[in-house]
């Protein structure tokens, strides 16, 4: 198991009395794992002492403004590369599946592109499967870094450690497209509303998306079983939010 990627899992729910608690726990996983080049557990170091030493309903508010009221920083990866598109149902039935069939049981309240829960897999499975399955969503990763860099926000450091695990990189054209999109202040209901308005749903052979295709044949591919990974696999588990 990969204690780093719990850590991180940990890191974007909801601050809690808890996660306040079990900062130093997490701190001491990921300095004893070293994935992370040291300058990125600097980095990452600032947003646990943060949480660590902040005032919790400041810390929840923050939280709230930042991933839920703002469709630009979703943690929801399907959201990024599906929004309300006729494909997001399947693709979260595949992944769901991909979980399932390593073992990893989750609540029927959780959507499976959460993105905690998604590391909370990953921390189930090789560190080379993890990484490799990490570059799929990399440019996700690196615009969600990227616009909490704006906001000036230490969370930034967990998608900038995201984004240097993945084996594959960002690429430039799929990484532009999405910081393209529009990414309102949370303070502008009015700019929010427009954000999160519903898409048209297009149907027909140009219906499709580079970047949202290569994420799904990935997921599809892992639901096969592959000889090198099976032994990576935790036993079962309820994971929550």
């Amino acid at each position: 198991m990969t204690r780093s990627f719990k850590a991180l899992s940990a890191l974007l729910t909801y601050p809690s009395a808890e996660l306040q608690q079990a900062i130093p726990e997490l701190t001491v996983a990921i300095d004893a794992e070293a994935l992370l080049p040291a300058a990125l557990r600097r980095q990452l170091a600032c947003l646990l002492d943060e949480i660590a030493g902040g005032d919790l309903y400041d810390l929840q508010e923050r939280y709230v403004l930042l991933f839920d009221r703002t469709r630009s920083l979703s943690l929801h990866l399907f959201e990024h590369v599906h929004g309300e598109s006729r494909d997001r149902g399947q693709a979260m039935i595949d992944l769901k599946a991909l979980y399932e069939n390593a073992g990893l049981e989750i609540d029927s309240a959780e959507l499976p592109d959460f993105v905690p829960l998604f590391l909370e897999f990953l921390s189930t499975r090789s560190r080379r499967e993890a990484y490799e399955l990490l570059g799929q969503p990399a440019h996700i990763f690196a615009a969600l870094a990227e616009r909490l860099r704006k906001r000036q926000s230490a969370y930034e450091a967990i998608f900038r450690a995201l984004t240097a695990l993945a084996v594959s990189k960002p690429k430039p054209d799929a990484l532009s497209a999405l910081l393209a999109e529009p990414d309102p202040d949370a303070t502008d209901l009015a700019a929010i509303d427009a954000a999160w308005e519903d898409e048209p749903v297009n149907f027909g052979p140009n219906a499709g998306n580079g970047c949202k295709d290569g994420l799904i044949a990935r997921i599809r591919a892992g639901l096969r079983p592959a000889a090198d990974t099976a032994a990576a696999a935790a036993p079962p588990r309820t994971a929550q939010q």
